[in-house]
């Protein structure tokens, strides 16, 4: 197990327990933490957006061509280097330790 330091849209700090085979979305959600996630994580909206603190990011699998389209079309005013659909993004323990934050809604 390892744990994931999630930063809300309030700014309070969350520390959340990484689950196995499950996505950063779903153990976002169930931690409490406001991700909409209108598509229920199957990469068809942006309301799961989180930006990865840059030391992380090159330990995620690279954007795919959907995620970069969607993270353009739908949160482009939001949208930065590190931006992420945390639906994209699965725990493995190489990310234990990680630093997210949940993006302005969309």
């Amino acid at each position: 197990m390892g744990v994931i330091h999630a930063t809300d849209r309030d700014g309070s700090l969350h520390v959340l327990e990484g689950r196995e085979r499950a996505s950063f979305m779903e153990i976002l959600r169930y931690g409490g933490l406001a991700v909409e996630a209108l598509c229920s994580g199957s990469c068809q909206c942006a309301t799961c957006h989180v930006y990865v603190d840059e030391e992380w990011l090159e330990k995620l699998k690279p954007v795919s061509e959907m995620e970069a389209l969607l993270l353009e079309e739908e949160a482009e005013d939001h949208v930065r280097p590190n931006s992420r659909l945390s639906c994209q993004m699965q725990w493995d323990e190489v990310l234990d330790g990680i630093r997210v934050t949940v993006a302005p809604e969309i």
